[in-house]
């Protein structure tokens, strides 16, 4: 807040309030003062002209200061702190205090104690303008609270005495807020009418006074004719269409001259006839007149009925008619929300109401509160929004139900509600990919563990089909081992054999020759055969192998195939 330093009542304190939306003025803007209607201050606002306070309300204002001043110490001692009254301002907000502690942190309102004052034991019992009024404090000051305290003094003397501790309402604040965004809109807009003065019908010339009299038995004298040629007259100039109070006024009287001429005829009419039994030309003349004002009357009642009616409804519907355009002006600011606000109803509000003027500014507060009520609503939808857009960027899918949960929440729990879709999906979607990323790397792992229990199985195949080749080979070497030896073996008792032929063969031979021998033969020398040194099955095989270059196993078997050859040979 930031103090002005301006003493109350003087022409800069007044020039400075001129410029400013002030608290005392604020029960005034929002229709809830019972000392200034709402038109008399948007007047005061736009005009300057302040009506003059009479010598009886200054004397009410002077008493008012001097129980102030007198009450101030009372107030200290219940707040436990000074007050200073100062006056002070927040933007075009203004206020001033009947006191204010240093720190800012607690205002006091004083008022002259009166009936509905008294007892007050809690701040809802307050009329509504003394709250409105410390809700506008409280807003210029920062307060935390403010001590509200009425008192009645004789001299220097305290008669009496009521106090109580009012917070701040945000609810009511918003209003006050609303509520001047309104009137200075209006403010603007303003076209000065002058005040139509209090309605009183125009004086109505009385119909001339009847006069029949009946003298003897065929003489009448009266002035009948002349009382009817007034009275067609009176008829003509009635107006049928009144359209102001001031038209609606003049019928209502012109209905009651009726009514009395009507009466004054059928008065003239029983006279005349207790005067003489038969006149029959006075009676229909007395009749045709009679009937003239009473249908008139009839006529001229209904009209004003069915021209009221009219002009509440007219009234009506054009309240309703600019609320409508207000509404939707207010859902084209918020679009795509729509704006939940009921119609006012002005039929209430203006029922009771007397007077064209009454119906006018019964239906104009309506209006100018439900305005109120629906910028109140869209001024919150817009911050939400706002504040909605930045946030929620990107997420706007989450938010198919943004009418209900817009409406249906304040600020905080509309954050709140915002911030935790946006987290939950936030931590879904994380949840979704860390998901995907375990399933990835499962199916990584799979597809390694896979590729190595190929690559263990192919390498273990090929170790088997190695085992089974060095298996093959060493089964081949010991197979060829054992051709080898069958061979030697067979091949050393062949050689034996052929030893023991050729033995058996020499043995022969030399006993051939020793037959020879005998006188007259030649003798022929023994021939000693030498057996021959037995390779063994390696040296065959070697000895395969260097001649014919040929690997072990060749060797092996062929000499495998040959020792089986030799045998089927044999057989």
């Amino acid at each position: 807040m930031k103090t002005v330093d301006l003493i109350q009542g003087t022409p800069e304190w007044h020039q400075h309030r001129s410029a400013h939306f002030n608290a005392s003025d604020a029960p005034a803007m929002l229709s809830v003062s019972k000392y200034k209607t709402r038109a008399q201050l948007l007047k005061e606002y736009a005009t300057g002209i302040v009506e003059e306070i009479n010598a009886a309300t200054q004397r009410r204002f002077d008493d008012g200061h001097r129980f102030e001043a007198l009450a101030r110490p009372l107030a200290e001692k219940i707040i436990g702190d000074d007050l200073s009254p100062v006056t002070g301002t927040n933007g075009k907000y203004s206020a001033s205090f009947d006191g204010i502690t240093f720190d800012e942190s607690v205002i006091f309102e004083h008022k002259t104690l009166n009936n509905s004052l008294r007892g007050i034991m809690i701040s809802e019992d307050l009329d509504i303008q003394y709250r409105v009024q410390m809700e506008h404090q409280l807003m210029v000051s920062g307060a935390e609270k403010c001590l509200f305290m009425a008192t009645k003094w004789n001299d220097s003397e305290l008669d009496d005495i009521a106090h109580v501790w009012y917070a701040p309402d945000a609810k009511l604040r918003a209003s006050i807020v609303a509520g001047w965004d309104q009137f200075q809109i209006d403010l603007a807009n303003y076209q000065h009418v002058e005040a139509a003065p209090e309605v009183i019908a125009a004086p109505v010339q009385d119909l001339p006074a009847l006069s029949i009299q009946v003298n003897g038995s065929i003489s009448l004298i009266s002035n009948l004719q002349k009382f009817g040629a007034r009275l067609n007259a009176f008829v003509s100039g009635i107006n049928k269409e009144p359209s102001d109070d001031q038209g609606f006024a003049d019928a209502e009287s012109a209905i009651k001259t009726l009514q009395n001429a009507q009466d004054a005829l059928e008065s003239a009419e029983a006279n005349a006839l207790a005067q003489t039994a038969d006149i029959d030309d006075m009676r229909k003349t007395v009749k045709l007149y009679a009937d003239t004002a009473r249908t008139t009357r009839l006529m001229l009642e209904k009209i004003i009925k069915a021209r009221k009616e009219s002009i509440r409804i007219e009234i009506m519907q054009n309240a309703k008619a600019e609320f409508s355009n207000h509404y939707q002006s207010l859902e084209l600011e918020i679009k795509p929300i729509t704006l939940m606000v009921n119609m006012p109803d002005f039929a209430t509000a203006i029922k009771g109401a007397r007077t064209i003027a009454s119906l006018r500014e019964r239906a104009a507060t309506a209006l100018r509160n439900g305005k109120i009520e629906a910028d109140q609503l869209a001024a919150d939808i817009r911050m939400k929004l706002t504040w909605c857009k930045e946030a929620s960027a990107g997420f706007g899918f989450l938010f198919s139900d943004l009418q209900v949960v817009i409406t249906s929440n304040g600020l905080e729990a509309f954050q709140a509600i915002v911030t935790r879709r946006i987290d939950d999906h936030k931590a879904a979607e994380a949840a979704k990919l860390e998901a995907q990323r375990v399933a990835m790397q499962a199916e990584a792992d799979r597809k390694a563990k896979a590729e190595a229990d190929a690559l263990i199985a192919e390498e273990r195949a090929k170790m088997e089909t190695e085992a089974r080749a060095v298996a093959a080979a060493e089964q081949q070497r010991i197979d060829a081992e054992a051709v080898a030896k069958r061979v030697a073996e067979q091949t050393e008792e062949k050689v034996i054999r052929d030893a023991k032929a050729v033995a058996v063969e020499e043995l022969r031979r030399i006993e051939q020759c020793k037959e020879q021998e005998r006188p007259g033969r030649k003798i022929i020398p023994v021939i000693t055969i030498v057996r021959p040194i037995r390779p063994t099955r390696l040296q065959l095989i070697e000895a395969i192998v260097t001649h014919f270059n040929v690997s072990d196993e060749t060797a092996a078997m062929w000499l495998i195939d040959e020792f089986n050859e030799s045998e089927i040979d044999a057989a």
